[in-house]
């Protein structure tokens, strides 16, 4: 595990965890979301000048990961209206909107559990990008995606960048080669 981290994530920045495979990357993610719990140490998180508490971080923060799972019973359609009952959406978005911004219209009422895992983690992907928080945390965001959808996420990441901060753990370039800075957890083994 990672020993003594001190790392200021600047708002508005994107920022790229990198470290081998089982080297804490998607750990410290979880941490900074509040999936996991802390051992030593804490981790502050503000929004402009307003300290979050742990209730708060829910609102503020968007996560995907690969291991998260979707509303299988659920159809597109229904996945996004129920997600957002709990996020707020980016402005001017409808939900038809997100479908064909996502390139997923053609299944609007298909059940979630029919769709391939790469049309799931771009369905995942849309949550995140679509959900009006400041910050914006991806675990390995392009698992599951042929080429096809790695442009899309890029594309969605140009929208955010500079306008959100982004924190991806990743140990593949292409996925977070625009980041302005990089943590390497083998730094603090």
């Amino acid at each position: 595990m990672f020993r003594n981290i001190s790392f200021n994530f600047k708002e508005q920045h994107s920022y790229a965890i990198v470290g081998n495979n089982g080297s804490g990357k998607s750990t410290l993610l979880q941490m900074i979301y509040g999936f996991q719990t802390i051992s030593s140490g804490k981790i502050i998180l503000h929004n402009g000048h307003q300290l979050l508490g742990e209730e708060q971080v829910f609102q503020h923060t968007s996560f995907v990961a690969p291991y998260l799972e979707l509303l299988e019973d659920y159809t597109l359609k229904e996945m996004l209206q129920f997600h957002f009952q709990f996020k707020h959406i980016q402005e001017n978005l409808s939900i038809d909107d997100m479908m064909v911004l996502c390139k997923l219209e053609n299944n609007r009422d298909k059940q979630i559990k029919l769709f391939s895992s790469g049309m799931k983690q771009r369905l995942k992907l849309a949550l995140v990008f679509f959900s009006n928080t400041p910050l914006i945390l991806l675990d390995e965001p392009c698992s599951n995606l042929d080429m096809q959808g790695i442009q899309w996420y890029q594309e969605m990441v140009k929208e955010v960048i500079g306008k959100r901060t982004l924190i991806i753990a990743s140990n593949q370039k292409f996925e977070y080669d625009f980041c302005d800075d990089e943590l390497r957890i083998e730094d603090y083994k």
